[in-house]
């Protein structure tokens, strides 16, 4: 029997296409992926009065497909645009809120912590992702040779600023601080990793605070990242990205969120937090470490059953 054939609609960011192929994998679909361009004047203009035509968005479509998972504001239009216009029965996925009807989609997939429910709705545990544990454990070693012998390997995942957070000297300083006062306690190899949007200030910043102490990856380097993840004792990610702590929390290792202070209300990452701290999954990031247990978290692999299953019946 062939695989699904799925389309993926997002706008580029790291942490959609992330959300997207990791829900495409778990369905086992053959897929391809559009990032989307719309024209400039629908740019400005949100999904609920934005028409339904194709007019919307630069992208020349021509294939049906078994499935579209979009993921984002500006994949909105266009999933329901081509599901409407399908030559064949197409089953559309929305990954987070649409901001429009959710009627408009067969399934939509949003985080507990945005608080919304429906009977398409399949809420998650912080965010889906592409990871995988074998994915993971087959770059192990793509970093070892840079490790020095007998210290056990920290890994800090940074991501960068948002409206949220600011990314400033002294925000940056303060977590590398907290870091390296318990490096030779501890007897640990820093390994910094950073995003698409780590500023380049903030990695040339932990060069010259860390010095030789450490290993930092200058670009964004996908087998670093995954290499680090693998080799790691404890890991470390800022508190402005959910989909980088959640894809960490696949690993089950101790994982810390380093905080930076809020710029205004952030209490949409504050009930992401929280839940995972429930979950005992995640701590902050203060004056010592420790090792604890928890379930891997691999939910790209649950809603993939869940949609199989509302599917077949």
């Amino acid at each position: 029997m062939s695989k699904l054939k799925a389309l993926l609609l997002t706008e580029g960011l790291h942490g959609m296409i992330s959300q997207a192929e990791g829900l495409a994998k778990a369905l086992d679909s053959d897929y391809i992926h559009e990032k989307i361009e719309l024209n400039n004047f629908w740019k400005l203009i949100p999904p609920a009065i934005t028409p339904v035509k194709g007019f919307v968005f630069k992208n020349n479509i021509g294939k049906d497909f078994d499935i579209i998972i979009s993921c984002g504001r500006k994949s909105v239009i266009p999933s329901i645009f081509l599901k409407k216009n399908s030559k064949k029965k197409t089953i559309n996925i929305h990954i987070q809120n649409p901001k429009i009807s959710l009627k408009n989609f067969d399934f939509v997939i949003i985080p507990d912590h945005d608080g919304i429910s429906g009977i398409n709705v399949i809420n998650t545990k912080g965010a889906i992702h592409y990871l995988t544990n074998k994915e993971i454990n087959d770059s192990k070693d793509y970093l070892l040779n840079k490790i020095e012998k007998n210290k056990d390997v920290i890994t800090l995942v940074l991501g960068g600023p948002t409206k949220d957070y600011n990314y400033s000297n002294d925000n940056i300083l303060d977590i590398f601080s907290k870091i390296n006062k318990r490096l030779k306690e501890y007897n640990l190899q820093l390994v910094i990793i950073p995003s698409n949007r780590t500023p380049k200030k903030t990695i040339q910043l932990a060069k010259e605070y860390f010095l030789e102490s450490c290993i930092v990856i200058d670009n964004v380097d996908k087998s670093a990242y995954l290499s680090s993840l693998a080799l790691a004792k404890y890991i470390i990610v800022t508190c402005d990205s959910i989909s980088m702590i959640s894809e960490a929390a696949l690993t089950g290792k101790p994982l810390y969120v380093a905080m930076i202070p809020p710029l205004g209300n952030d209490t949409r990452f504050e009930k992401f937090r929280n839940l995972f701290e429930r979950l005992n999954i995640i701590k902050k990031l203060e004056d010592k470490f420790e090792t604890w247990n928890y379930e891997k978290l691999n939910e790209a692999d649950r809603i993939a059953l869940e949609i199989k299953k509302k599917i077949n019946q």
